[in-house]
C-alpha cells in the first residue's frame, strides 16, 4: 500500500490548512543605516585569490614548516661542508708532513754524499751545462735566429746528455755508493 493510498483514508485538511504559509517579507527602510554594514577592509575579513587552488604552500603553517625543513636541510649541508673542508685540511697536513719528511730525507742524503766524487761531479757538470746552455740560448736569442726547430735541437742534445748522464753516473756509484 502506497503513502497515497493511506493519506485518502484519513482525516481530511480543510482548504486554510491545505494552504502554504505566507513568505515573511524583509523591511524596506530608505534611511541611511550603513552602520550595521560590515566593513569589507576590516583585517578579520579576509579573501582568498582566486589562483589558491593552484598555489604549491596554501597555508601559514605549510609555509613555516618548509622554511624550517629548508632551514635544517641548509644547516646539515653546512655541518656537511665543514666535515669535508675539516677532511681536506686533515689530508693536506699529512700530504705537507710526508713532503717536509722527504725533503728533509734527500737533503740529509746529499749532506751525507757531498764528499762523493759522483754527486760532486755530477752538480759540477750540470751548472757548467745550465751556463753555457743558457748563454749559447742568449745569444741566439738576441741575434734573431732562435727558432722553434732549434730550440727542439737543443732539447734533444740536454735529453741525451741526461740520460747518458744517469747510465755513467749509474756505473759510478758501483765504484763509489752513496750513503744511505
Amino acid at each position: 500500500m502506497s503513502y497515497a493510498d493511506i493519506a485518502k483514508k484519513g482525516p481530511h485538511q480543510s482548504p486554510e490548512e491545505a494552504r502554504a504559509p505566507p513568505v515573511p517579507e524583509l523591511e524596506h527602510t530608505d534611511g541611511d543605516s550603513t552602520a550595521s554594514l560590515v566593513d569589507v577592509d576590516s583585517p578579520h575579513i579576509s579573501s582568498v585569490p582566486s589562483d589558491y587552488e593552484s598555489q604549491s604552500i596554501k597555508t601559514d603553517t605549510q609555509a613555516e614548516r618548509i622554511e624550517h625543513e629548508q632551514s635544517d636541510a641548509a644547516i646539515e649541508k653546512e655541518k656537511k661542508t665543514r666535515e669535508k673542508a675539516q677532511e681536506a685540511k686533515e689530508k693536506a697536513a699529512e700530504v705537507k708532513e710526508k713532503a717536509k719528511a722527504k725533503a728533509n730525507k734527500a737533503g740529509s742524503r746529499l749532506q751525507a754524499n757531498s764528499d762523493n766524487p759522483v754527486v760532486v761531479g755530477n752538480a759540477i757538470v750540470v751548472g757548467v751545462l745550465g751556463a753555457v746552455f743558457g748563454v749559447g740560448a742568449y745569444r741566439k736569442y738576441t741575434a734573431g735566429e732562435i727558432t722553434w726547430k732549434v730550440v727542439g735541437a737543443w732539447a734533444g742534445v740536454v735529453g741525451l746528455f741526461a740520460a747518458g748522464d744517469y747510465y755513467v753516473s749509474q756505473y759510478l756509484f758501483k765504484k763509489y755508493p752513496p750513503k744511505k
